[in-house]
């Protein structure tokens, strides 16, 4: 009975820890969600529809980049492809998050990789012991469902919202997409500089190609090589 309380106690010490090390990022998603549902709606999806792609594809970025892209008329293969060059990172998060909680049952923890992003694997990283420690994969656990929640209730929120906020509100709510690709790019730009060029020459090509084809091609192409530059960039660097 004794043995059975430590357990139910170390397990709870867990659920605290991580809804604490998550609380951060809850205040944060809840805004960004509210502005996606308000945007999307504003751009002609419906309430279901919206809320479903927060609950299946949860990717801030990629989702406020598909309704854009929507919005200047590009197809579903151009979107399809387009989200995954720019989620192509998550296969190497997933991959270091498991190696990370290698103590972990591989059933426990490869259902976290589905919902892993770029803010829940940052805080993950900090708090490596945890996957050390026993119940540690509560932590992670009520880390990163606070963080997905956090998605899809601001989701609803501006779903709902979307018909009743004017336009011109609504209009200056979707800098909320220029603000969290810039809230993703920073970070890393102010550790390697050629991450910006990067970034840079994917804009150039971006507008370049769009003078003589659809958006939505020239936002895939332009992102497939400039992100291909980055092989000799980098290269480069460590040479």
């Amino acid at each position: 009975m004794q043995q059975e309380k430590a357990i139910a106690g170390k397990a709870s010490h867990m659920a605290k820890k991580g809804l604490a090390a998550g609380f951060p990022l809850v205040l944060s998603y809840v805004p960004v969600a509210i502005a996606f549902g308000v945007v999307a709606r504003q751009s002609g999806m419906n309430v279901f529809d919206i809320v479903m792609m927060s609950v299946l594809v949860y990717a801030g970025a990629a989702q406020f980049m598909s309704v854009n892209m929507m919005n200047v008329g590009a197809g579903a293969l151009e979107i399809v492809i387009a989200t995954f060059v720019l989620n192509f990172r998550h296969f190497i998060m997933s991959f270091s998050f498991m190696n990370r909680l290698r103590h972990i049952e591989f059933s426990k923890k490869a259902p976290l990789t589905l919902l892993l992003t770029d803010e829940t694997f940052a805080v993950s990283s900090i708090h490596k012991e945890e996957a050390k420690k026993e119940k540690g994969i509560i932590f992670y656990t009520v880390l990163i469902l606070s963080a997905y929640i956090s998605w899809i209730f601001g989701t609803i929120v501006g779903a709902l919202l979307g018909d009743i906020i004017p336009p011109k509100l609504s209009e200056s709510m979707g800098i909320a997409l220029y603000a969290m690709f810039i809230g993703l790019l920073v970070p890393p730009v102010k550790k390697e500089i050629r991450l910006g060029i990067i970034a840079v020459i994917a804009m150039i090509l971006n507008a370049f190609f769009s003078q003589f084809m659809a958006s939505g091609w020239s936002i895939v192409l332009g992102t497939i090589i400039g992100g291909a530059s980055g092989i000799f960039l980098i290269k480069e660097a460590k040479a």
